[in-house]
């Protein structure tokens, strides 16, 4: 089947080729993107890098690759320890506490500038604007004059570029964009930021190995980025948007169904063409939203700021993510042409109306802060009063403690603290976007009882979700999936609360009403418009 990441590599190519005519090798730089946050879902035979090598292709050609750092990447994943030649695993699940651990994640926010002598400092702020679609590792490449340098690094993109002035300013010219991979192939350098996944991530990167290829991360862009090296990305399958920067241009593509959002805009002051994940991070560099790229769309900006479009692939019913209305995007972006916080809004509105709770409430708390709009309208529609019952602590990300079992409770209220004043006697609905695994939400019913909460009933205002998703997000495997694993009441058991209701499959399509057709939702109806494929070579595991 072929992917819209086809086009953006021929096209890539073709204008690389024109400027460069003599063909080089390939120099793959390791760098750090969205690779740490899928470490542990995908098999890591990763080999470390030694001396340059000859690589054969089933091609015939040869494939020069040689793994190197520099001086402003980071020194190595935080996940893995290097010996022998090989990644091993270190530390102990037990021993890490991440109470956004039971949701799904976002695996990367991208950004794409063009035509701003700040490129740079932009696209840092927006990359703080999309900082919630992952939070491991930051990175950003820019042009100057015909030649791409990045500077990556683990952490908040605070924390790579807010403590050393000095990695921004050393990233000059017009164009940048954030979190790549950047490579040298034989029409000279190219970057390449993602978001999405390869449903054949697993045979493409196997057969890439067998014929010789070395990878440094877990991460799909690398496979991408072997790909355009010989050419031959047909092969490619699934949901994912791509942002190439070569020494002259800048594409932003989109695949056939369209998954991932990718919007398009132009700053008011200097015209400056602004590709990103959602509209908020336009918003904060003051850019002027135009439209989305449409799926199956390849967008090409020339140095001059001159736009062209290509649209190559069969036309396809776009299968856009339903989930980043219900949790991922920021509630003031707008994402498939319509405002998240309206939508939120109208699903837990719908709630209310489906599920009330039985003999009546005396408060509605969201769980903050993807819950919030919902718990407004299901408040508003239920004429239960709204109040904000959880704090949640803007300044605690994932923290290391001991693994006792009384600790690991504890770590809850770092996160999230309950407003006894508001909870205390009170029969509290509590309104939460999806439960995952059901384990932060136990731990949620818990805090609100030992607030003195008379009872807990909870409201969520997604259906229960059932099938793991192959196009972006990082999910458990279905056997983690408490509602693949259990009905409503045995979930109810679990979490310990009072009532539990989920918004019905039915609901949620009749609340985006005629595009209902135009959304995945197979996360919550098993219906996969591209079907995975990594069990195939999960049975014959390398």
């Amino acid at each position: 089947m072929a992917n819209t990441a086809t086009a953006a590599a021929t096209a890539a190519a073709a204008a690389a080729a024109a400027a460069h005519a003599t063909a080089g090798s390939v120099t793959a730089s390791r760098r750090l993107s969205s690779a740490p946050q899928q470490i542990g879902q995908r098999r890591k035979r990763l080999l470390s890098c030694g001396a340059t090598s000859p690589v054969p292709f089933s091609s015939g050609r040869r494939l020069h690759i040689t793994c190197s750092s520099s001086s402003s990447s980071s020194s190595g994943d935080p996940f893995l320890s290097w010996q022998g030649g090989r990644a091993e695993e270190v530390g102990d699940a037990g021993n890490v506490f991440d109470c956004g651990n039971d949701k799904p994640r976002e695996e990367c926010g991208v950004v794409g500038i063009l035509g701003d002598p700040q490129a740079s400092r932009l696209c840092s702020l927006a990359l703080h604007a999309l900082q919630h679609r992952g939070q491991e590792g930051a990175g950003i490449v820019s042009c100057d004059g015909g030649t791409l340098k990045s500077v990556t690094g683990l952490g908040l993109v605070s924390e790579v570029f807010g403590s050393d002035p000095s990695k921004l300013e050393s990233l000059h010219g017009n164009a940048a964009i954030g979190h790549p991979f950047l490579a040298g192939y034989r029409f000279g350098q190219v970057a390449v930021a993602h978001n999405g996944n390869l449903v054949n991530y697993s045979a493409l990167r196997a057969r890439l190995e067998d014929n010789g290829s070395i990878f440094n991360t877990s991460s799909d862009t690398e496979v991408v980025l072997h790909l355009i090296a010989i050419s031959n990305l047909r092969a490619t399958r699934g949901g994912l948007f791509l942002i190439f920067l070569t020494a002259d241009k800048l594409y932003a593509v989109r695949d056939p169904y369209g998954f991932r959002p990718l919007v398009m805009g132009r700053r008011r002051l200097t015209g400056a063409v602004v590709f990103a994940s959602e509209t908020c991070a336009l918003d904060l560099i003051d850019a002027q939203y135009e439209r989305e790229v449409n799926p199956g769309e390849v967008v090409i900006v020339d140095a001059d700021g001159s736009i062209s479009s290509l649209c190559l692939m069969p036309h396809r019913q776009r299968k856009a993510c339903v989930f980043e209305h219900i949790y991922f995007a920021l509630p003031h972006s707008v994402v498939f042409g319509r405002p998240v916080h309206r939508e939120r809004y109208n699903f837990g509105a719908t709630l209310a109306k489906e599920s009330p709770v039985p003999g009546g409430a005396d408060v509605v708390i969201p769980v903050p802060d993807s819950g919030f709009f919902a718990a407004l309208g299901y408040a508003e529609m239920s004429g239960i009063p709204f109040q904000q019952g959880l704090i949640r602590s803007h300044y605690v990300g994932r923290t290391f403690i001991q693994p006792s079992q009384e600790i690991r409770d504890l770590g809850v209220r770092l996160k999230l603290a309950p407003v006894r004043g508001i909870l205390e006697g009170k029969r509290v609905v509590v309104v939460d976007d999806s439960i995952v695994r059901g384990t932060t939400s136990s731990k949620i019913v818990r805090l609100i009882r030992d607030a003195g909460a008379k009872e807990v009933h909870m409201r969520i205002a997604s259906p229960p979700i059932v099938g793991s998703c192959y196009y972006g997000v990082d999910t458990p495997c279905s056997d983690e999936l408490i509602s693949n694993r259990m009905d409503v009441e045995g979930v109810r058991r679990k979490i310990g609360s009072d009532s539990l209701a989920f918004l019905s499959l039915d609901s949620l399509r009749m609340s985006l009403g005629e595009e209902a057709p135009t959304y995945c939702d197979a996360c919550f109806s098993r219906d996969y418009p591209v079907q995975p494929m990594e069990y195939e070579v999960a049975r014959a595991e390398l």
